[in-house]
């Protein structure tokens, strides 16, 4: 719709048989694993939506939002109808995908922020001693560029990504700076670039009066700067190989969507409730509905541009595109007519019929649409019911890039190619582990059909173990913990046996007594 980025000068890619030498010179700082790379090392691209629902686009079974982009992308590529976020929330999920750790293992297990005097001090930072993905594919020969929100660590971290392997990035370091779709500056790798003077903050409240989406609009829309940011970074980089991270912000609420995608869906959907004034957090809209659908187009449209770009260049039949999202679509809150944000989750249906939201750890808060398209070894217009999560991508994407794996650290994720290529269903030994320290704290397992979930764990008041079949119970209706003790007894047993102690994310419920072995 608004986006000509045809005007962009290309600029001539740096040889990456330089960067070969140095690193060769060098050397790495980290024992590493060899790795199997294939006669032309693929592009990859992979595209992180915020806060997208299981239900929200056409795929998926969404009737009433457009999203033909992502559509196109599924009817060229596989589906994946078990694919599991690492976390129910922002920071942890993108750590677990960054780091090939689920949170029974990861350094970040919940939101929280980084302690400093800063305006957004950005979320608590990952390690140097972590390697992520990012470092070892830009070992392997990739040119690395991120593009959006990160939320791992500020600049001057640890976890900045200039430091975590990414040679490029534009966006948002800090989380909450993205509550605003036209924030006071992004950064350009280590610098804040100035973008909006003044800036329009991202919670507001107009108890009466007239609501205005104008009035909470500035002069720079921060999805388009990074969309063009990253474009041009793609342009620079085609001759390869590259890895493309796009951790795009929308759906996340504030609803602050470009008016002529609002404009598209029907005037009916908010004549229900009217307008949205901001009671539920965020920003005030006087069509929450119809701005809600408008935010998933224009992720839509953004992804959209990536392939197109893509095919411009040629690079479509060499590059694995892989979008998906870090957690379920917006949660309830004080006034039920909207979810948080003024969101319109329910009406939406955006979890796609499953139990929970955001923040949750039932299949609403942690299924997740994903989409793989990779010309001339996924097949088109598949599916896949393999049971799969956020941390298989690291040594997923090392296998695909011909990248090693770091011997020191632990990794929980699978190689998912033989199920990409039609290869066969690749074994899992361990079960799929969520140790979520948010939201009062909460422990889900998975192991082959029986899903484990103990909610509030943090609390004076720990709930008792719940258990679901979602062989036969995929809304997760009926707790069947009382029938099956023994079940629940295995999988905490596995649980226990796949975690350590994070003593930045505590869990006393489960962590031994100070000064006692865990494994005693």
């Amino acid at each position: 719709m608004r986006h000509d980025f045809n005007q962009l000068e290309p600029v001539r890619p740096q040889t990456r048989i330089l960067q070969a030498v140095v690193i060769a010179i060098v050397g790495v700082t980290f024992l590493l694993q060899s790795g199997d790379a294939d006669a032309e090392q693929p592009n990859i691209v992979f595209i992180l939506a915020d806060d997208l629902g299981y239900g929200e686009l056409g795929c998926y079974g969404q009737t009433k939002i457009r999203t033909p982009n992502l559509d196109r992308l599924a009817s060229q590529g596989m589906r994946w109808m078990q694919h599991y976020t690492g976390a129910p929330v922002c920071a942890p999920a993108r750590c677990t995908l960054m780091t090939g750790q689920h949170l029974g293992h990861a350094e970040i297990r919940s939101n929280r922020k980084a302690v400093n005097k800063r305006q957004f001090p950005g979320e608590w930072p990952i390690t140097d001693g972590i390697v992520t993905i990012a470092e070892s594919l830009k070992d392997a020969g990739y040119a690395t560029g991120a593009f959006g929100k990160w939320g791992l660590g500020n600049a001057e971290s640890s976890g900045s990504p200039n430091r975590q392997g990414f040679d490029r990035f534009y966006g948002y370091l800090s989380q909450r700076n993205a509550h605003s779709y036209y924030p006071p500056y992004l950064n350009s790798d280590a610098e804040e670039v100035t973008l909006n003077d003044p800036p329009v903050p991202g919670h507001l409240r107009k108890p009466e009066g007239e609501v205005k989406a104008d009035d909470y609009r500035g002069q720079v829309y921060a999805p388009d700067r990074i969309l063009e940011e990253a474009v041009e970074w793609l342009d620079k980089n085609k001759e390869g190989p590259f890895f493309l991270y796009l951790p795009f912000i929308e759906p996340h609420v504030s609803l602050q969507p470009p008016q002529e995608w609002i404009d598209q869906y029907p005037q009916e959907w908010d004549e229900e409730h009217g307008a949205y004034r901001g009671q539920n957090g965020y920003l005030p809209h006087p069509r929450p509905r119809a701005a809600y659908a408008a935010m998933i187009s224009d992720l839509d449209e953004h992804v959209g541009t990536i392939l197109d770009r893509l095919d411009q260049h040629g690079l479509s039949e060499n590059t694995i595109v892989i979008f998906t999202s870090d957690n379920g679509p917006t949660h309830p809150r004080n006034d039920d007519r909207w979810e948080v944000g003024g969101a319109a989750t329910k009406f939406f249906a955006s979890s796609g019929g499953l139990k929970g939201f955001k923040g949750s750890c039932y299949e609403g808060g942690l299924r997740m649409p994903c989409i793989v398209r990779w010309p001339g070894q996924v097949k088109p217009g598949s599916t896949s019911e393999m049971v799969s999560y956020m941390p298989d991508w690291f040594p997923t994407l090392a296998k695909i890039g011909g990248a090693k794996l770091p011997v020191n650290q632990q990794l929980d994720g699978i190689d998912l190619t033989p199920e990409l290529k039609g290869e066969g269903t690749p074994q899992r030994d361990e079960p799929l582990v969520w140790e979520f320290a948010g939201y009062g704290g909460i422990i889900a397992i998975r192991d082959g059909d029986w899903k484990a979930v103990r909610r509030d764990v943090k609390t004076k008041s720990p709930k008792k173990w719940e258990l679901y079949n979602l062989a036969n119970d995929r809304s997760e209706s009926t707790n069947v913990a009382t029938s099956h003790p023994e079940i629940i007894q295995r999988l905490e047993t596995r649980y226990r046996a796949n975690r350590t102690v994070e003593p930045d994310f505590p869990q006393p419920l489960f962590d031994p007594p100070s000064g006692v072995s865990e494994n005693n």
